[in-house]
């Protein structure tokens, strides 16, 4: 039995900003080393035409143990203004995690509702080699919520 595909988190925030700029922000891939705590860099590859369906990009992590990665990321879905999600692939090409950034209007005008999510997917990743997802999970929330109020200007 296998208990880490599939396994997730979530968190959601509002932010003082329209969709409109915090869509050009989410798919800002070249920038989220801004803003993460262990995404180092991106870049859109040279064939993807940036946030479409089916566009590649590169990713770079570091992680608190000290260890750096680079994959290959494939985006899953992009709807303009409400939707950005990408697969996270292994060497073999099997989705190791999906990525995703949902947003809508909040209750104040101007304002938008970010939510990101994690799921494991079935291919190899660190989680999985090292067996501590717990751990793991709460470092992602963490990590997500810091990557959003950079990335917006919002103070914790």
């Amino acid at each position: 039995m296998d208990l880490i595909t599939g396994t997730g988190v979530a968190v959601a925030i509002v932010v003082p900003l329209p969709r409109e700029r915090v869509w050009e922000l989410v798919t800002a891939v070249e920038r989220v080393g801004e803003w993460s705590p262990e995404a180092t860099g991106g870049r859109w590859c040279d064939e993807s035409p940036g946030p479409a369906a089916g566009a590649r990009f590169i990713a770079t992590n570091r992680y608190p143990n000290g260890s750096e990665s680079t994959v290959t990321c494939i985006v899953s879905e992009a709807r303009e203004r409400e939707t950005f999600a990408w697969d996270v692939l292994d060497d073999a090409g099997a989705t190791g995690s999906s990525w995703r950034y949902d947003l809508t209007d909040g209750s104040t005008p101007g304002s938008t509702v970010v939510r990101q999510s994690f799921r494991h997917g079935p291919g190899t990743t660190g989680a999985r080699a090292g067996g501590e997802m717990g751990g793991r999970l709460t470092a992602l929330c963490s990590n997500m919520m810091t990557t959003i109020t950079a990335m917006t200007g919002v103070a914790r």
